[in-house]
């Protein structure tokens, strides 16, 4: 990592949670948000599950040094998954060039 990418990364962290945090609100219209704070969103469906609980959708969280997002219908969506996953090869070599990502991430 670049000498100060540590302290840029960070300072990264809340711009990039509000970009992610958009996405997701766009997505999840109509679904049922639990928590959008400024350093979290979590959103469930409206389906109930066998076990009473409702479907998790996904979320945004901002981390001490990440920002983790999490979008369940990837895993039943194969296409979706393909867009998202060339997307954010993107973002990780914006990230890389920018010297936000460790070179440990795997390409």
């Amino acid at each position: 990592m670049k000498p100060g990418a540590s302290t840029a990364a960070a300072a990264a962290l809340p711009e990039v949670f509000a970009r992610l945090r958009g996405i997701m609100r766009k997505a999840s219209a109509g679904l049922d948000v639990k928590r959008d704070t400024p350093a979290e969103l979590y959103v469930d469906t409206r389906h109930i599950q066998k076990n009473g609980k409702p479907l998790y959708f996904g979320g945004v969280q901002v981390r001490k040094r990440y920002v983790s997002y999490h979008l369940m219908p990837v895993y039943v969506n194969p296409a979706l998954f393909r867009e998202l996953e060339a997307l954010t090869r993107a973002g990780l070599a914006d990230y890389r060039r920018r010297g936000f990502v460790q070179a440990a991430v795997p390409e």
